[in-house]
């Protein structure tokens, strides 16, 4: 079997023609997993940014099978398709999600849970652009320490958002999932690997994509990526995975980059001051710690 990268991905467009912003990150993480899992494949989006820019008739943005649910319903969804699937015989097919964070970890996470307790035979993938962009960007669990969104505004007393981002992948880990993995549209080789590794997973797999959105954070559209590869160099985000029992590390920079940098790109973060930015680092220090101490090192 030929494995999947960056120079032998098919040329096929099964996500084409959406309506998203220029420099989505929700969009690149859709169009990128599904040509690596393949045209035998039922594809599920709940209500939001990437099913109000894939299903605009009479334009549909979808080349695949694909379905709209309701807001929490993702993974409930995928269950009844990969129960479906079985009662017709359908065989060599694949059931993915695609939903951002505020459908994954907040109104979503129930039915999520479920599927990974019952080790359904489905993807789940989650596009993280870290609020709630496709109603006016409100905060989600999601939403990082500081961040300012409509629902968390930032003043003298209130600095942006007070609570940290939920961990989602060690959420999912918790649960004793078949499969689990960070990934980022910053580093697309590690991405593909891990959506290949996820459609032979016999059971539940979840991948949770850092995707930055440049309309709610506050930055050039064409700076996504660069944005994304910032928010690894600099600790903020970490490329991980989880199978068999372990957490393995797939990146472990000797020293990270500016924090600073990487969030004075951006107009969410630009009311921070020094106090903000440690609090930020210790955190940040704090995650890396455990890590480096328990987690395996090896690459995707």
């Amino acid at each position: 079997m030929t494995k999947i990268n960056i120079r032998n991905i098919t040329q096929d467009e099964p996500f084409f023609g959406h309506k998203a912003c220029g420099g989505c990150g929700g969009s690149l993480t859709l169009r990128l997993a599904l040509k690596v899992i393949g045209d035998k494949v039922f594809t599920v989006v709940p209500a939001g940014c990437m099913s109000a820019v894939g299903f605009i008739y009479p334009q549909m943005a979808f080349g695949v099978n694909a379905i709209i649910s309701s807001f929490p319903g993702t993974a409930s969804m995928l269950s009844g398709v990969a129960a479906g699937a079985r009662a017709l015989g359908i065989e060599e097919y694949h059931a993915v999600g695609f939903a951002g964070d505020g459908g994954t970890a907040d109104i979503g996470l129930q039915a999520l849970s479920g599927a990974i307790d019952r080790n359904d035979k489905i993807i789940y993938i989650c596009y993280d652009n870290e609020a709630y962009m496709n109603t006016g960007v409100q905060k989600s669990s999601l939403t990082p320490r500081g961040a300012l969104t409509t629902t968390t505004p930032a003043g003298k007393n209130i600095r942006g958002n007070l609570t940290h981002k939920k961990n989602m992948f060690e959420i999912a880990a918790a649960h004793g999932i078949a499969y689990a993995a960070t990934a980022s549209i910053g580093a697309v080789s590690d991405f593909l690997k891990k959506v290949e590794k996820a459609k032979h997973i016999n059971g539940t797999s979840y991948i949770h994509v850092f995707a930055p959105c440049h309309v709610g954070w506050g930055f050039d559209s064409a700076k996504t990526v660069e944005i994304s590869r910032k928010a690894l160099s600099c600790g903020l985000w970490y490329l991980a995975e989880y199978e068999n029992g372990e957490f393995i590390l797939n990146q472990n920079p000797k020293e990270f980059s500016s924090i600073e940098e990487y969030l004075y790109m951006q107009g969410r973060f630009k009311h921070l001051n020094n106090d903000d930015i440690t609090a930020i680092k210790n955190s940040r220090d704090k995650q890396w710690k455990k890590m480096r101490k328990s987690w395996i090192n090896k690459k995707a």
